[in-house]
Formats: C-alpha cells, structure tokens, sequence
C-alpha cells in the first residue's frame, strides 16, 4: 500500500467528498419519500396509519441490522461494507420504484435498511479511523453532517419535482445512478481493507441473530402501535419479545469471548449518554417533519412541489451550521456545551415553527422557526456523532457508530409512531382538518418538550472545553492528513 505521505493531498478531499457523497444519498431518500407519501398512498392503497411503513419498513431494516452492520465493518472491512451497502441500496431503490403493490414497496424499503445498516457504520468508521480526533475529525464530520443536510434539502425539492412530473416512482430510481456513481468512485479512491488476521471463527454469530431479531422486533413494534393498536401481537407482542431478545443478549455477550457488542462500550459515558440523546434528536426530527408535511398538505392544501419547496429554508440552514457552525462551536465550547445549546435552540425553533402553524397560516409564518430549527438542528446532529466517536479505539469504531445509530434509528421509529398516534388521535371520529390542526399543535408542542429535556441531559457528558490536539493515526486506511 502506498504511504500516506507520498500520495497527492487531494486525495484525502477527494475521499471524504465521497463519504459525504454517501451521506447526501441516504439523507435525500429519507426526505424525499415524506414529500412524496400522499402521492405513494394513493397510487399503492395504504391507509392514513398505514402509510408510515414507507418510512418505518425502512427503520425496520436498518434499526434491525446496525449491530451486525457495525461489527461487520470491524471484523470484514470498511470498504468491503461500504460496497455491499450501495449494491443493496442501488438494488432495492430500483425494486422500489417498479413496485405495483404495497407490500412490494415495503419489502423494497426494508432491503434498503439493510444497505443502510451497512453503509452507515462503514462510512463513519472510515471518517472515524481516518482523521485524527479533535479540529480534523470534528470539521470532516461537518462535511459529513453538511451534505446529510443538503441531502435533506435536495430531497424536498426533488421529491416535489419528480413526484409533479415524472411520478413518485422517481423518488427511489433517482438512487439508482448515485449508488452506482458512489460504487464506481469507492473503487478508486478507497484503499483496499487490510488482510484479515482472524477467520469467522471469530465472528459472534449468536450475537448477531439476537441483536438483529431483537431490533428488528422492537422498531416493528413502535411501527405497528399507531395502526394495529399498542396492545396487540404486532405492537405489545413485537415489543416485548424484542426487549427478552435484547435482554438475552446483554446475558450472552457478557459470557461471550469475542462479543458484537463489548459491554464495556455502553460504560463509556460519552457513548452512553450520545445514544440516550440522539434517540430523542432523531425522534422529534422524524415528528417534526411528518407535522411539517401533514400541515403543508392536508391542511393547507399544498402541492408535492410546494410543500418541498416549503421544507429548503430549514434544511439549507441546517447545511450552512453543520459545516460552518459546529465545528467552530464544538472547538470553542467542547461537546457537551455545544450539544446542549444544540438541543435547547432546536426546541425552541419546533416551538416557534408549531406557533407559527395558524389554520391560514402559509410558507412565511413558517420560516422563523424553520431557520431557528435548522441551525441548531445541524449544530446538534454534528456534534451528536463527534461525541459518539470520541475516545474509542480504532478497531471498534464500526460497532460504536452502530451503538450510536441503532439508538437514532430506534429514536426515530419510536417518535414517529408516538407523534403520528399523537397527531390523529380522534380522526376516525372527526375527520375533518380543524381537529388534525389541533392534534399536529399537539404533537409539535410534544417534539418541542421531549427535544430540551435531551438538551438536559446532555449535560451529563463530560466536560471538555478545549479541542482534542490532533494525534498520530493508527488507523488502517491510511487517509492522509486534512489540510484546514
């Protein structure tokens, strides 16, 4: 392998472009499908509560499969991860978009989840072991976190243009040149996984079967809760046989030689209380923007392409605060000041954007909570991952960033149900938009409230006030040194 030092310097801007590349990706489909749900309802005959699942069987497959996403990365290689993970999603995009049913669509989303469960540990593993922690690491995540966040905004625009005139088959086929574009690029620009000095053997199987059944039964259950009730198989059930698998599961790892999950990881303080916080990060992000589209749409009556053009003042700023904000804000403050000034301002732009959600209300009542959101929102979420990669060795950053994500995507299936629940409790007896009105107000003011007590407990990580000082790599893919 050639040396860090004698490869091109554009070679490390080229890579983490790619990286973020990949986040763009992943950001833009979960955006673009939420402008786009009415439109899918309709044409596939999902019902007002079963909708969800175009979002949620998504979840399934990624909250399912993060765990054994993330050790995968550690025990067979990032790069190898990263190029199953695009093949998945590329695959299943494609499904997608040719499904004539719905549960062809929910199968489709579901196989996407899983090359998300493998794209995501391997891409922030890559960013994690391949710039040193401190001002290096923090401003390559807030590449990372810009282009999820231009994601986001390309979503709602393109989820509305395509969705006008082309048709919401479009908003998964657009995946498909990306992924491939993605794949083509890796091929080049990442180094090739160093050899392993381990077989299978050493690979926790039992682990991997009760990580994944386990949450996969539990984001199935907080998905079926709104349509099938909380205290049926598909809800109550899922739930609890997903908590007695994940219960077996802290008892076998704890007697495991070479466990998925070193227990030793949830001790970590900053992991700890990174995977408490972010669960409620993304579960009010997940709420917020299903209120945001419910009140563009049914009740305003917005267009696909109105309702995208509506969500861009909040996702632009969030782009602009995540590569320009957070870095500067982590490097003066430390994590856990940032992360929790992060958190009180995203509170108070939901509840700004929820005021601002009159019955004749329109885009521009919307916008100063959509800014105050989006800036503190992007703040946050850099800084969520910064926290979650701090102080782990090298060779666990795959299974740290699963810990992490599984508690965002576990979050974010468990806030949708709770907000949707919220938002339509009564429908069935008064379905008309003055009472959908009131149970989205109802369900903002929720997100709004839950997102400062996460500001709250933010302060239960420790204290640093200065930047980390850059440090020498250990790392395997030998990515060269950024240059600020």
């Amino acid at each position: 392998m050639e040396p860090a030092a004698s490869r091109p310097p554009s070679r490390t801007g080229l890579r983490l472009a790619l990286l973020a590349f990949t986040q763009l990706i992943v950001a833009l489909d979960y955006n673009i499908v939420y402008v786009a749900l009415p439109d899918i309802t309709a044409a596939l005959g999902f019902t007002a509560a079963s909708a969800q699942w175009v979002v949620s069987a998504y979840a399934v497959g990624l909250g399912g499969l993060l765990l054994f996403g993330g050790r995968a990365v550690d025990r067979l290689g990032a790069r190898r991860m990263f190029m199953l993970g695009l093949v998945l999603y590329g695959v299943a995009s494609l499904t997608g978009g040719l499904a004539t049913d719905s549960g062809a669509l929910i199968a489709a989303r579901a196989v996407q989840g899983a090359g998300g469960a493998l794209l995501t540990p391997a891409t922030l593993a890559l960013i994690y072991r391949g710039f040193a922690e401190g001002p290096e690491r923090n401003r390559a995540l807030g590449a990372w976190g810009m282009a999820g966040s231009a994601g986001l905004a390309a979503g709602s625009l393109l989820g509305g243009v395509v969705t006008n005139y082309w048709g919401w088959e479009w908003v998964f086929f657009v995946n498909v040149p990306l992924a491939i574009g993605a794949a083509v690029a890796a091929l080049r620009l990442l180094d090739a996984d160093p050899a392993r000095t381990s077989g299978l053997g050493g690979f926790d199987v039992p682990g991997a079967v009760l990580a994944t059944a386990g949450s996969v039964l539990l984001v199935f259950g907080l998905a079926s809760g709104p349509e099938h009730g909380w205290t049926s198989v598909r809800g109550a059930g899922a739930l609890i046989a997903g908590a007695v698998l994940l219960g077996a599961l802290l008892a076998v790892e704890s007697r495991t030689r070479d466990p998925l999950i070193p227990l030793r990881l949830l001790r970590n303080r900053s992991l700890a209380t990174t995977m408490v916080v972010i669960a409620m990060f993304q579960g009010t992000l997940g709420g917020g923007y299903y209120v945001l589209t419910s009140y563009l749409q049914p009740v305003l009556g917005y267009s696909v392409l109105e309702a995208g053009l509506s969500f861009l003042p909040l996702t632009i700023v969030a782009m602009i605060a995540a590569v320009r904000l957070a870095p500067a804000m982590i490097g003066r403050w430390g994590v856990r000041t940032t992360l929790s000034v992060g958190m009180f301002g995203a509170a108070a732009g939901i509840a700004i954007l929820v005021a601002g959600m009159p019955a004749g209300g329109g885009f521009w009542t919307l916008v100063p909570g959509s800014v105050i959101w989006g800036a503190f929102g992007g703040v946050a979420f850099v800084t969520l991952f910064v926290s979650a990669g701090t102080g782990t060795a090298p060779h666990e950053q795959g299974v740290a960033s699963g810990l992490a994500s599984t508690a965002k995507e576990v979050g974010g299936a468990m806030g949708l149900a709770v907000f949707v629940a919220i938002a339509t409790t009564g429908l069935d007896v008064r379905p008309d938009k003055s009472h959908l009105l009131d149970g989205l107000h109802t369900a903002g003011w929720v997100a709004a409230a839950v997102t400062a007590v996460g500001g709250l407990i933010a302060l239960v990580l420790k204290s640093s006030s200065a930047p980390t000082a850059p440090r020498e790599r250990t790392d395997s893919t030998n990515l060269e040194e950024v240059t600020p």
